[in-house]
C-alpha cells in the first residue's frame, strides 16, 4: 500500500513539472523574452553585422554587406531609379543594398496587403498610416515592433523628449503593443486650411478673417461686390474643408471623421460626434452659406482641376489648400492674371463655437516590420539601420536635402540652401534638376518627421509664418484616449460602424446641399439610431472601461 501511494505522489509530481514546464515553454514562445518588474523584455540575437553598443547620434554602418528587402511606394511624379544619388548614398553610408519591390502609388494599400497575406512581404514596409496595420495583427505577419524599441536609441529619444507618448497610445492594440513604427514631429504641423484672394480682401476693405463668421461676412461682400462669383469653390470634395472646421465646431468630419466617435472628458465616455449638436451647428453653417451663393454645391462633387481653375481663372476667391498646393496656385495664377495682378494666402483655420482650437498629432506615416525579419541573422542590425536612416537627426536631413556639397550647401549659420541647378517645391525656380526626381531625395518612403527646424528648412517664409501664427493661436486638442478592441470586438465595431458611416458621410452633403432638412435633424438622428449607433457606442465605452 505504502509502495503504491508513494508511486502516485511520483506521478502527480511528474504531471505537475512537466505542466510546468510546458507552461512555461509556451509563454516563452508567445513573448519571444521574458519580464523584468513590468517591463516587457525581448531576447534578440546578436548579429555580427550590427554596431557594437550602438547608442543615441552613432551612426550605423554594418560590419558587413548587407541586402535588405523594402517595399517602395512609386510615385507617378518622381518615379523610382536605381541609380538614385539616395540608393547610391545609403549603400556608401550604412553598407545596405535595398532589394525594392516597387509598386505603383495608385496600387500601393491593395499590393502590400497581398504581400503580407501571402507571406512574401518584405522586410520593411514604409508608408504605412496608423491603422492600417491592423488588419494584419491577428495574423501575426508583423512585428509588434513596441517590444524591440530600446534598440533603437534615436527613435526612443525623440519620444521621450518631443513628449509623443500620448499619440502612441492611439496605436496601441488590445495587447498593449503597437505593430507600425510612426514618423515622428516634434511639434503638431498643420497644413490643410483655405487660400484666400488677399487683394479682394482688402480692396473690400476687411482684415483676414479669424472666425467662421467673420469669413461669411468677407464672402457676403465678395458676393456683392462680384455677382457673378461664386466666391467659394471648394476642392477633395469638401472633405478638407469638414476636416479643419469640425474641430472648431468641437466634432469631427470629413477626411478626420476616423471612427466616428468623440470623447466626453466630464463624463468620461464617448458618443457619437456626428449626432451631436456640434455637427449640427456646423452643417447649419456650411447649408448657409450654400443657400446664400456663396459656397459653390459643386464643391461636394467636381473634381480638384475645376475648382482649381476657377480660382486661377478668377471665378472664385476661396479654396481648399495646403503649403504645396498654395504655390501651384500662384504658379498658375502668374501665367493667367499676370503677376502683381492679384495676392493670395493660406489663412488661419477660423475659430468656431468651442473657440480657436486646433486638432492634430505629432505621427506620420511610418514602417510596418514583416514578423519573419525577427528570425534573420541579421535582425538586431536591421533595427540599427531603420533607426538611423528613419530616425536619427543626421539620417533624416539626409533624406530630406541630399548630400552637402552636391544637392544643399550649407550656411555658417546652419541655414540649408538648394545647390545651384537643383530645384524642389519652387525653392529655387531655376535650377534644372528636381531633388526628388533626379536625386530620389525628399520622398514619401524615406523623408518624413523630424524637428520643427529641419521641417521648416524647406518652407518657403510665408508657411512658416502660417505655422507660427497657428501654434501662437492655437490651442492644441489632444487627441481621444485609444479604445483597444480585441479581434472579436474590432470585427464587430467594424460592422456597426460601416454603415453608420457611409450613411453620415451621404447625409452631410446632402444636409450642406440642402437636400435634406436641417429641421428634420430629429429623424436623422433617429436614422442612426436604428441602423445601430447606441450598439455601437456602448461597445466602445464598454472595451475602454474594460
Amino acid at each position: 500500500m505504502e509502495k503504491r501511494f508513494k508511486k502516485l505522489l511520483f506521478l502527480i509530481a511528474s504531471l505537475t513539472i512537466f505542466s510546468f514546464l510546458l507552461v512555461a515553454c509556451n509563454n516563452s514562445e508567445k513573448t519571444e523574452g521574458k519580464k523584468e518588474g513590468d517591463k516587457q523584455v525581448v531576447d534578440v540575437p546578436e548579429s555580427e553585422n550590427a554596431v557594437e553598443n550602438y547608442g543615441l547620434g552613432d551612426q550605423f554602418k554594418a560590419k558587413n554587406e548587407l541586402t535588405f528587402t523594402m517595399s517602395f511606394s512609386d510615385h507617378p511624379n518622381y518615379p523610382y531609379k536605381k541609380d538614385w544619388l539616395l540608393i547610391e548614398e545609403i549603400k556608401k553610408r550604412t553598407n545596405v543594398n535595398l532589394d525594392m519591390t516597387i509598386i505603383p502609388m495608385s496600387d500601393y494599400s491593395q499590393k502590400r496587403s497581398l504581400l503580407i497575406s501571402s507571406g512574401d512581404a518584405p522586410y520593411i514596409i514604409p508608408k504605412t498610416y496608423p491603422g492600417e496595420e491592423t488588419p494584419f495583427v491577428a495574423s501575426g505577419t508583423i512585428l509588434p515592433i513596441s517590444d524591440y524599441v530600446d534598440l533603437m536609441p534615436n527613435y526612443k529619444d525623440k519620444v521621450e523628449k518631443w513628449n509623443i507618448e500620448p499619440f502612441l497610445e492611439g496605436l496601441r492594440h488590445d495587447d498593449g503593443k503597437y505593430y507600425v513604427l510612426p514618423g515622428l514631429h516634434e511639434d503638431v504641423w498643420p497644413d490643410y486650411t483655405l487660400a484666400i484672394r488677399t487683394d479682394i480682401v482688402e480692396e473690400l476693405g476687411f482684415e483676414m478673417p479669424t472666425t467662421w463668421d467673420e469669413l461669411e461676412e468677407i464672402l457676403v461682400a465678395m458676393k456683392q461686390a462680384y455677382p457673378d462669383s461664386t466666391p467659394f469653390s471648394d476642392r477633395w470634395t469638401f472633405s478638407s474643408t469638414l476636416n479643419v472646421a469640425a474641430t472648431s465646431f468641437g466634432t469631427s468630419a470629413g477626411w478626420g471623421l476616423g471612427s466616428a466617435l468623440k470623447f466626453d472628458k466630464e463624463k468620461d465616455e464617448f458618443y457619437f460626434g456626428p449626432a451631436s449638436d456640434g455637427y449640427k451647428q456646423m452643417l447649419t453653417y456650411f447649408h448657409g452659406l450654400v443657400e446664400k451663393g456663396l459656397l459653390d454645391k459643386e464643391s461636394v462633387t467636381q473634381e480638384d482641376d475645376q475648382a482649381v481653375q476657377k480660382f486661377v481663372n478668377g471665378k472664385s476667391f476661396v479654396i481648399g489648400t495646403n503649403s504645396q498646393t498654395i504655390v501651384d496656385y500662384r504658379k498658375d495664377m502668374n501665367e493667367i492674371l499676370g503677376e502683381g495682378n492679384f495676392s493670395i494666402k493660406k489663412i488661419i483655420v477660423p475659430g468656431g463655437p468651442v473657440g480657436q482650437v486646433m486638432g492634430g498629432s505629432k505621427l506620420e506615416n511610418g514602417i510596418m516590420i514583416s514578423a519573419k525579419a525577427k528570425d534573420d541573422p541579421n535582425f538586431e542590425a536591421l533595427l540599427q539601420f531603420i533607426d538611423w536612416l528613419w530616425y536619427s537627426d543626421e539620417g533624416q536631413e539626409f533624406t530630406k536635402w541630399g548630400v552637402e556639397g552636391v544637392t544643399y550647401e550649407k550656411g555658417v549659420d546652419g541655414k540649408r540652401v538648394l545647390a545651384e541647378d537643383v530645384n524642389y517645391v519652387g525653392l529655387n525656380p531655376q535650377g534644372t534638376k528636381a531633388l526628388n526626381a533626379d536625386f530620389g531625395f525628399s520622398g514619401g518612403n524615406f523623408a518624413y518627421g523630424g524637428t520643427t527646424d529641419l521641417l521648416h528648412s524647406m518652407f518657403s517664409e510665408e508657411e512658416i509664418e502660417f505655422q507660427e501664427a497657428m501654434h501662437e493661436t492655437k490651442e492644441l486638442i489632444l487627441p481621444d484616449p485609444p479604445i483597444k478592441y480585441d479581434e472579436m470586438e474590432l470585427e464587430q465595431s467594424t460592422l456597426l460602424s460601416t454603415p453608420l458611416k457611409d450613411f453620415v458621410n451621404t447625409a452631410t452633403y446632402e444636409f450642406i446641399l440642402g437636400d435634406r432638412d436641417l429641421a428634420k435633424w430629429n429623424d436623422y438622428v433617429k436614422d442612426l439610431k436604428n441602423m445601430g449607433m447606441d450598439d455601437y457606442v456602448d461597445l466602445a465605452n464598454k472595451v475602454y472601461k474594460k
